[in-house]
């Protein structure tokens, strides 16, 4: 039977789900955002379908984020999600409950790590496997983990950001805050509404950050105009919109995220050190790819660091390596319970 066992590898994002088959690679990408009918509490759509109802719906149907700050926060929608994205992933026959690898943060805890795995089995899955963020991030990421040297990675998301340094397969000294992508997304959106006098929805401060944002001012600024709804008239409006006013608005949050850098290189024992000064810092996930991030870093900690190659999908890349070492991996990293 444990032939046909099909294998799922699941980065469970709070803004995003990826899923890794090995030998296929990522066979989906979709938001984790799922529509319910508030009515009769029915699940309408997930993912993209249910993305593009963020912020539009009328009264009776709701768009949300089952996952907060990278751990479940509605216990049932979370389930839907899974079993839906874990049937699309496997397609409409197959017969074989597949054995899943899922993703959490680094700062989780016991109870948050076990309801991962009950959704994950209630959802359709055999066996399911909880492994810490930046261990999977740092696989993808190409890392050699089970080496005597230390590895520093920062794994920036949409909820959280996890920072850790890696030696011998193990995490040494870690931390997560909540405050990745989604903050920054906010924090342009509170800039806009204090500064501007307009609002604009969630997916566009998105775009913003995304087209023009910075983490160091620049000289040769970016500027685009963006578009939304006048706090004082109520009246569509547009104005526009440079790089460094971003940098401003967002310096509260990347400063937050600095500072947690910051303190896992200060748990971090000296021989580790030296090896994250000689190998630099990789950063991986999203958010890792907001303009100069590295280079903000790098004046913040003197250590040097570089974005991992495909950041975004290193987490989901580093499930489908795991899942092909299955039985290496078993014995260093996952915890069933």
């Amino acid at each position: 039977m444990a032939l046909f066992t099909p294998k799922l590898g699941i980065d469970l994002g709070t803004t995003t789900v990826l899923v890794f088959v090995p030998g296929k690679g990522i066979v989906l990408n979709e938001p984790s955002v799922v529509a319910v009918s508030l009515a009769d509490n029915r699940i309408l759509a997930v993912g993209n379908d249910a993305k593009d109802m963020i912020g539009r719906t009328p009264d009776a149907i709701r768009a949300y984020r089952p996952m907060k700050d990278g751990v479940i926060a509605d216990y049932r929608v979370t389930e839907a999600m899974l079993r839906y994205y874990i049937r699309k992933a496997l397609g409409p026959w197959n017969l074989f409950r597949p054995e899943v690898m899922i993703s959490v943060p680094a700062g989780v805890t016991s109870t948050e790590r076990r309801a991962v795995v009950e959704a994950a089995t209630k959802a359709g899955a055999r066996q399911a496997y909880v492994v810490k963020e930046p261990i999977l991030a740092a696989i993808g990421a190409g890392i050699p983990i089970h080496e005597a040297r230390g590895h520093m990675i920062v794994d920036i998301g949409g909820g959280t950001t996890d920072v850790a340094v890696i030696s011998l397969g193990g995490i040494v000294a870690s931390t997560s805050v909540k405050c990745a992508g989604n903050a920054i997304d906010h924090a342009i959106a509170d800039y806009i509404k204090k500064n501007l006098n307009l609002a604009v929805g969630e997916r566009n401060s998105e775009g913003i950050k995304i087209q023009i944002g910075s983490a160091v001012p620049l000289e040769e600024e970016l500027s685009m105009m963006i578009k939304g709804r006048d706090y004082v008239t109520g009246l569509p409006r547009s104005v526009e919109l440079s790089t460094n006013e971003i940098v401003k608005a967002i310096s509260k949050e990347l400063r937050t995220m600095v500072t947690a850098i910051k303190d896992v290189l200060q748990e971090t024992p000296p021989e580790l050190a030296a090896d994250i000064i000689d190998n630099g810092i990789i950063m991986t996930g999203g958010s890792s790819q907001l303009r100069n991030f590295a280079e903000l870093i790098y004046r913040r900690t003197g250590v040097r660091a570089q974005v991992a190659a495909d950041a975004p999908f290193c987490v989901a890349k580093g499930t489908g390596e795991a899942l092909k070492h299955l039985d290496v991996y078993k014995k260093a990293i996952i915890s069933k319970r």
